[in-house]
């Protein structure tokens, strides 16, 4: 595909260095050469020094005969202007990042895709939006649902004290008589393994589990994980991933935000019904036991800064916080901190190029999520008619030795994959891949 991605920001280089691994035409547009400079360094593609909604600048960097033209910005503004002239001069698909909520209404997304923009995005409400699922499920580190909850995604470590440490799939799966879930991916010692029937889980190990809804109790249960409730919640920063998620959790939880900064937390608190917005600084130990963090039920750590959210979570945790939740955007962070004991890291770039990545495939891919801490990805895939993954049962289709089939969707119906599963057309199927195999699974579905 013929991509050209406005903006050299944070998400913008994230997504610039995704693509540029595949087999694509990248050209990127930025006005901060130094941006550039550093991003070429990097990776091997067309820079375009210049003003994102610059009509020469899209036109140099080939706007009538880009697939997918990607306005990542700081300005909303420039984004929409941009994303614009890109269609109008002939891109096929445009997509805009925007930030205020008066943009993100259903009927004003409406009104920007009669004027041209395909699609938006804003990265703090997915990643708000994350938060909420979160907390609304504990004893995971990550989720995504498939199909309206059909299928999920849990992410869970495994203690030392976790009944499956020391046992194979093999060995679980024989304990079962209906399985309603399946490991799909372990990540031990920062490396990646698609488990097969004789691996055995080990302490420490991050285990990427599908799961229908009759499977979250046993997953619980074999990683020794507690089912509690969560009814307290207290915030450190007020950015916008932080306004966000209170919008929501504070219709079914007791939240507290502590900001530091005077002037948004006037601006919060008159945003907010039922949520305590407290200015002081949420590094401050003396300040957070004062407002009675030992009693919390999780903790959320969404300043700007990624060291200070890390070690935040740890001071909760060590005063006896159940959930804690960390923004890190620091992607070298993100191994360091799992390993330290942050239950679950939010990372913005992570989230919109999973979202973004999915208009770049040659297949159908309903939904797409980058997992943080591994380099693979989970689609949700629909499998074409007449497609190679039709053809025969997943244990004899010769499936990708580096990707992995965890379920499917059938008439609105979740099935966890096994070898004598036939897929179907139109079938919307759960497939883990590393980088290396995700351009073999897509020729099996079209």
């Amino acid at each position: 595909m013929n991509i050209i991605i406005a903006g050299a920001g944070e998400v913008g280089r994230h997504l610039a260095v995704m693509l540029s691994k595949e087999n694509h035409n990248l050209t990127i547009i930025d006005n901060n050469k130094e941006k550039l400079e550093v991003l070429s360094n990097q990776i091997d593609v067309l820079m375009i020094n210049g003003e994102a909604s610059s009509i020469d600048a899209i036109k140099k960097a080939g706007g009538k005969n880009a697939d997918l033209f990607i306005a990542l910005t700081q300005n909303e503004d420039t984004n929409l202007l941009s994303s614009l002239i890109a269609k109008k001069l002939g891109a096929k698909k445009s997509i805009a990042r925007v930030n205020s909520p008066e943009f993100l209404t259903e009927k004003n997304i409406c009104l920007f895709n009669e004027m041209g923009v395909d699609t938006i995005i804003c990265p703090e409400k997915q990643a708000a939006g994350e938060i909420v699922g979160l907390l609304k499920q504990v004893g995971t580190s990550e989720i995504m649902d498939f199909s309206n909850g059909k299928l999920s995604l849990f992410v869970v470590k495994l203690d030392e004290n976790a009944p499956v440490v020391g046992k194979s799939l093999a060995e679980i799966a024989a304990q079962e008589k209906k399985l309603h879930f399946t490991a799909i991916a372990i990540n031990r010692e920062q490396k990646t393994i698609i488990p097969r029937g004789n691996d055995v889980f080990q302490h420490n190990d991050l285990v990427y589990v599908i799961t229908d809804t009759e499977g979250i109790p046993y997953i619980l249960k074999y990683s020794g994980k507690e089912k509690f409730d969560i009814n307290d919640v207290m915030i450190i920063g007020a950015g916008r991933i932080a306004r966000k998620a209170t919008q929501d959790l504070e219709k079914h939880m007791n939240i507290k935000i502590i900001e530091r900064d005077k002037v948004k937390c006037e601006e919060l608190a008159a945003t907010l019904n039922s949520t305590l917005v407290i200015n002081g600084d949420g590094t401050d130990v003396n300040l957070l036991i004062d407002e009675g963090i030992k009693y919390m039920d999780a903790f959320l750590a969404l300043t700007g800064n990624s060291e200070t959210n890390i070690l935040s979570c740890l001071l909760a945790k060590n005063l006896g916080v159940k959930k804690v939740i960390a923004e890190i955007e620091n992607v070298d962070f993100i191994d360091i901190a799992d390993r330290i004991g942050i239950d679950t890291i939010i990372n913005k770039k992570l989230i919109s190029a999973s979202h973004l990545h999915r208009y770049t495939l040659k297949a159908e891919v309903s939904s797409i999520k980058c997992l943080a801490g591994v380099d693979a990805e989970l689609m949700e895939m629909v499998a074409k008619p007449g497609s190679r993954i039709t053809r025969a049962s997943l244990r004899d289709v010769n499936f990708p030795e580096n990707a992995l089939i965890g379920g499917l969707i059938r008439n609105n119906s979740g099935m966890i994959a096994s070898g004598n599963i036939k897929i179907e057309p139109y079938d919307k199927v759960i497939v883990f891949a590393l980088p290396s195999a995700i351009n073999e699974v897509q020729d099996f579905f079209n």
